[in-house]
């Protein structure tokens, strides 16, 4: 049986967004030399949201934002049983000498994220890589990787799924934990 609890309704999810988007602004200022990259799929979903509010809050719509598959990067790419599928890039342009900042929903093991900064090198050499998530999963980490900008961080243990719902998805705003008993 699997237990579901909510962890962070609608309201929590927005003002998250909200926050999250003040931090990046108070270290990109006139994202000039700043791009926003999201790891799909679900880091993309974020990427939007910030980007968009980003746009409304500093009335910048220069702000140069795309997405990233991670696909044929991944460690476990030839383990999986079911094969994956890969996802259609949005990068139209060279992020050589840019400060980028990573955007993805949930860190767990930071396999992801390795694999999306060997996947960046494909459009150039970075001035410098921020990550930003919406869920930090402390405990878990395979990889020495730290988020700069963090949403929530939450305490799991491994029988434990976190899961962020997009309203683009999946129809609503939230974050659930998914606890498998026994």
């Amino acid at each position: 049986m699997k237990l579901k609890k909510i962890i962070i309704n609608k309201t929590k999810f927005n003002i998250i967004i909200e926050r999250l988007s003040h931090q990046i602004i108070e270290n990109h200022a006139d994202f000039q030399d700043s791009v926003l990259i999201g790891i799909q799929p679900r880091g993309a979903h974020l990427c939007k949201r910030i980007h968009n509010k980003l746009t409304s809050i500093t009335s910048n719509s220069n702000i140069k934002v795309g997405n990233l598959d991670i696909t044929f990067y991944r460690d476990d790419f030839r383990r999986r049983q079911e094969p994956l599928e890969p996802q259609a890039i949005d990068i139209d342009f060279a992020i050589e000498g840019k400060n980028v900042v990573l955007i993805d929903d949930v860190l767990y093991t930071g396999r992801s994220v390795r694999a999306a900064l060997d996947a960046l090198l494909a459009f150039g050499r970075p001035k410098s890589v921020e990550l930003l998530v919406f869920i930090d999963r402390r405990f878990s980490r395979h990889l020495p990787i730290q988020p700069n900008y963090v949403g929530k961080k939450v305490d799991t243990i491994t029988s434990e799924k976190v899961i962020v719902e997009w309203m683009e998805t999946d129809g609503k705003d939230q974050v659930i934990l998914l606890n498998s008993e026994k």
